[in-house]
């Protein structure tokens, strides 16, 4: 165990210096258990269009999915059975986001309204109705406010608007709070939206591939980072929040310091980028995608590159790859216990995979210039107690040292 995610951002290179010795780097393999065959995921048919959104409840035993079809459907994460689909949208429904307690579901579309349903009974408790398609919704913490994200239509522009839905509501207020309809720039349009900072801020993911952080409460834009060269197809935090994942069409994923923005390790591919997401128990990220959807059909899957790849987080080296999907990978979640994945892929098929003991004895890959001395150099340079901290180094680099 290490001290924390902070300390491991600043010292990455340290996280592996208990590992017995460093490995050649060798291509990456497909992902295979102990006796030797590829690990079998769990095929999910419940949509008839692709796939544009999975997401795992705070929980674990419960897996959401939305696709370009209009019906949002909720599946057990462990066994893969569908438990029941929420009827009512006419649209693709790009985005879903469930309360940490599982009870409301919150999915928008492109019939420009967002809904919110009863989880257990699938029943629809309020609809949102917007200006324009509705690309991205997201839970305030606490799970009292929502905010959402639409695209232009028509005369009306893009538009970020925040809501007021209190848990233990009869009624729910359709509008959406006075003074917080925020207009969206007309140069771009946002892909993806979370909230920061207790509730204070907003952040907003656009298709010029920039992160942008409003005021939650006036709408006043406090920064804008330039991160990728083209839009951003999906952005997901680490279990603690402390760490940012992003994933871009201009074929890289970069991992962020959530508080900061600021760019720790770039995960560059040769492929369009369309999902990524952090283990909650491993430093390992799972980025998927491929080749762009108007040219799957006159491409091979090999050729098209439609595997979940998998890297380490800090040494952003390539030590796996789960093949499968007929298309582009669109949306991924690993389980909040780290034991399982779900990849929804552009052929419209969920692939539910649970990791064989294997994977995790797989040792993380460590890079060959690693130098342990120079990095206790530094630790000790900050003012940190190497020996408190419960790290050990070899005798001999002692002796040297």
């Amino acid at each position: 165990s290490w001290p924390s995610t902070c300390f491991s951002r600043h010292f990455p290179a340290l996280k592996a210096w208990r590992r017995p010795q460093s490995r050649p780097r060798t291509a990456a393999r497909p992902l295979t258990c102990t006796s030797g065959e590829k690990m079998r995921p769990i095929l999910l048919k419940g949509h008839e269009r692709a796939l544009t959104r999975v997401k795992y409840n705070a929980d674990g035993d419960l897996l959401f999915s939305a696709a370009k079809d209009p019906k949002p459907t909720v599946w057990y994460a462990d066994t893969g059975v569908r438990l029941g689909t929420f009827n009512g949208h006419q649209g693709a429904v790009w985005d879903l986001d469930v309360s940490y307690d599982s009870s409301r579901l919150l999915t928008a579309s492109a019939d420009a309204t967002v809904r919110l349903w009863e989880v257990r009974t699938g029943r629809e408790l309020c609809q949102y109705d917007h200006s324009g398609p509705v690309r991205a919704v997201a839970w305030a913490e606490g799970c009292q406010y929502f905010a959402t994200a639409a695209e232009p239509f028509g005369k009306h522009p893009g538009q970020i608007a925040v809501y007021y839905c209190p848990s233990d509501a009869e009624e729910y207020d359709q509008l959406p709070i006075e003074n917080r309809v925020f207009e969206i720039p007309p140069e771009v349009r946002a892909s993806q939206i979370a909230w920061l900072n207790n509730n204070k801020e907003i952040l907003i993911a656009y298709d010029d591939g920039s992160l942008r952080i409003l005021d939650a409460e006036y709408g006043d834009e406090l920064h804008k980072f330039n991160i990728h060269k083209h839009r951003i197809m999906d952005m997901q935090f680490s279990i603690d929040k402390t760490l940012l994942i992003t994933a871009s069409y201009d074929t890289s994923s970069k991992l962020l310091d959530a508080t900061t923005l600021e760019v720790l390790e770039t995960f560059q591919t040769d492929r369009p980028v369309n999902a990524a997401a952090l283990s909650p128990i491993r430093e390992h990220v799972i980025i998927g995608g491929g080749q762009d959807a108007m040219s799957v059909t006159t491409t091979a899957g090999q050729q098209g590159k439609f595997e979940a790849r998998f890297y380490h987080m800090w040494y952003a080296e390539e030590f796996g790859r789960v093949k499968g999907h007929f298309g582009p990978i669109n949306a991924i979640g690993i389980n909040p216990d780290g034991r399982s994945y779900a990849s929804g892929g552009e052929d419209g098929y969920i692939r539910l995979h649970h990791f064989d003991p294997s994977y995790f004895a797989i040792a993380d890959p460590v890079p060959e210039d690693f130098d342990p001395l120079s990095a206790k150099k530094k630790m000790e340079e900050a003012g940190l107690d190497v020996a408190e901290m419960g790290l050990e180094f070899g005798e001999d680099e002692e002796k040297e040292a």
